[in-house]
């Protein structure tokens, strides 16, 4: 069960990167087809390895294996933008995501 989750997991980030698995194995320094290979259930990667993947995506561990975050890199990214606004302006951003959510 834990492996199929890192499977689909590791399938779902590289497709909402918008990156082949060919050109995604060649940017964190493996063979060509070592992401098709682990996508694929062939292999799991060494830790080294997963540490290489989650810095090629701008994530942490803990946000690679939170399922119920769909796209980590950008709630990251949001979460430090947001980090430097006032109080008047995180209310405001508070009632938009309000609204949204209706």
């Amino acid at each position: 069960m834990f492996d199929d989750l890192f499977y689909k997991r590791l399938s779902q980030l590289r497709m909402q990167k918008g990156v082949s698995a060919r050109d995604m194995s060649l940017s964190i320094g493996q063979s060509s087809g070592y992401i098709n290979r682990v996508e694929n259930k062939k292999m799991l990667p060494s830790m080294t390895a997963f540490f290489y993947i989650c810095e090629y995506f701008g994530i942490t561990p803990k946000e690679f294996f939170d399922i119920d975050t769909s796209n980590p890199a950008i709630i990251e990214e949001i979460i430090t933008d947001l980090k430097s606004l006032d109080d008047e302006q995180l209310k405001n951003i508070s009632a938009l995501i309000k609204g949204l959510r209706k």
